[in-house]
């Protein structure tokens, strides 16, 4: 989106050069033209800069997103892993014997 909003802004920058340079102003001298030209292209290199510096940053955060989500999957996971197995290894008020528990050991074993 950013690469075709930088192409219309020098397309359009274009479009006022040959303007300018057609059309020649009478409030303006033609080193006044030069110099007003030499601004906006001037301009433009700093958007064009800007713009790389911004998707390089962007691919530098949507990156570490990925890391973040990757992470996050495994502790989720992992969470999700010990909440079952706490769960399981809670003795109900059925299972408090001792037989018990030491069926439920082997099951888990």
């Amino acid at each position: 989106e950013l690469e075709n909003q930088l192409t219309a802004k020098s397309k359009t920058l274009d479009e006022l050069k040959q303007s300018l340079a057609s059309n020649g102003s009478a409030e303006q001298t033609p080193e006044a033209q030069s110099l007003r030209i030499a601004e906006l292209c001037e301009m433009k290199d700093s958007i064009v800069n800007q713009v790389a510096q911004l998707k390089a940053s962007m691919e530098s955060i949507l990156e570490q997103w990925r890391a973040y989500d990757e992470i996050y999957a495994e502790v989720s996971l992992m969470t999700t892993r010990y909440l079952y197995c706490i769960d399981q290894c809670k003795p109900s008020e059925e299972e408090a014997s001792l037989e018990a528990l030491k069926k439920q050991v082997k099951t888990l074993q």
